[in-house]
């Protein structure tokens, strides 16, 4: 190993983080590997079993803690964000027309994985120039990771009450990522302040209340997880909550008043495709699997897999204004193979035919929910 005096480290330090930023990440943070202060929490939270069916989470806690244990070698973490809001993006008028399908705006573009992982990747060879061979590994939500707590620890931000992290200048409309480097490198100041003060905005606007308390999310409740990462049968009395969420929820990100100051992305990667920042529910229920996965190649969207994709849609249907094209695409999906489908069609046909008060309500006009702005 190369031996640094210190001032080499801090000049090494800072060109790492003008590299960053050349590459298209917003800000760029350098941490240590310890994060024994999170395990208290991290092992309370799964106690509760607010993890749900995610149960990977339980495993290799040692590394979650001690992400040293990852990667050998490993001494310090380089934390990067990257903002994500595709420019010209509506949202709230999509949320308010239920028969438009409404997919949380970081996920319709190419997988930000494989975008941000392969600018981490290009920030190591950067580094390399400048060090020469050296050990390093690129993570984006991936392997037993502790995003959150490195990012405030190296720097970035708060921990807002809905859990994500929080950027003053930038709001939390960005993504993390971080490369596990063998280098010295001086360590950052966390991010020890905390400016959400008594708004709780998000907690208020949750349509399933997922955030059960400050700073703590109950996944099981939580559209994200029931769109996405669930993969048998939406509880019942989430359904109708769910609204025209297909996948993903970003309800606590638009109400959110630091988000005043987020910033659009300028990569074009995430750019949204086949125009699934418009399309309607009954366009996006046309997809057979085999567009599906055409269409999804090389995106998130995937993961939720084409049975998860029609199950969401036949919910945010039965969510809908209804009318005869969406009862006659239904019944369509009652006649298919696929249980999974077929058990929430039946629920969605059941539920436009009940018209309750409740269930015709768009779910942002619920008295539960707080108004999100115009």
């Amino acid at each position: 190993m190369t031996q640094y005096d210190p001032e080499t480290l801090q000049s090494l330090a800072n060109q790492i983080k003008s590299a960053a930023i050349s590459l298209g990440f917003q800000q760029c943070g350098i941490t240590g590997t310890d994060l024994s202060a999170e395990a208290d929490a991290l092992e309370s939270w799964l106690d509760k079993g607010y993890q749900g069916e995610m149960n990977y989470l339980e495993n290799n806690i040692e590394k979650r803690i001690n992400p040293a244990l990852l990667t050998e070698g490993t001494q310090r973490i380089i934390c990067v964000r990257m903002n994500c809001l595709p420019p010209n993006t509506e949202t709230i008028r999509i949320l308010k027309n239920p028969d438009q399908a409404y997919i949380s705006r970081y996920t319709m573009g190419r997988d930000y994985h494989k975008v941000m992982r392969k600018k981490l990747s290009q920030l190591g060879k950067a580094i390399e120039t400048l060090t020469g061979p050296f050990g390093y590994r690129p993570f984006v939500d991936s392997a037993p990771v502790l995003e959150r707590p490195l990012a405030r620890n190296s720097g970035l931000g708060w921990q807002g009450k809905h859990t994500l992290i929080l950027n003053r200048e930038a709001g939390s409309w960005f993504l993390l990522g971080e490369l596990f480097v063998d280098l010295p490198l001086p360590i950052d100041s966390p991010y020890t302040e905390e400016h959400c003060g008594q708004c709780q905005a998000c907690i208020d606007i949750c349509p399933t209340q997922a955030i059960v308390a400050p700073y703590e999310l109950d996944a099981r409740r939580c559209i994200s997880y029931l769109t996405i990462e669930l993969k048998g049968a939406i509880p019942e009395e989430f359904r109708p909550l769910i609204g025209n969420r297909i996948f993903g929820c970003d309800d606590c990100q638009l109400i959110c008043p630091w988000n005043r100051f987020s910033q659009a992305s300028d990569e074009d990667d995430f750019t949204p495709r086949h125009q699934l920042d418009k399309a309607s529910l009954l366009e996006l229920l046309a997809w057979d699997e085999a567009t599906f996965l055409k269409r999804t190649e090389g995106s998130a969207i995937r993961r939720t897999g084409f049975s998860g994709w029609q199950r969401n849609i036949a919910v945010a249907l039965g969510n809908s204004r209804g009318g005869e094209a969406v009862i006659q695409a239904l019944q369509k999906l009652v006649n298919t193979d696929d249980l999974l489908v077929r058990e929430h069609a039946l629920w969605a046909l059941d539920q436009l035919n009940t018209e309750t008060a409740v269930n015709n309500t768009p779910i942002l006009d619920h008295p539960r929910a707080k108004k999100l702005p115009d």
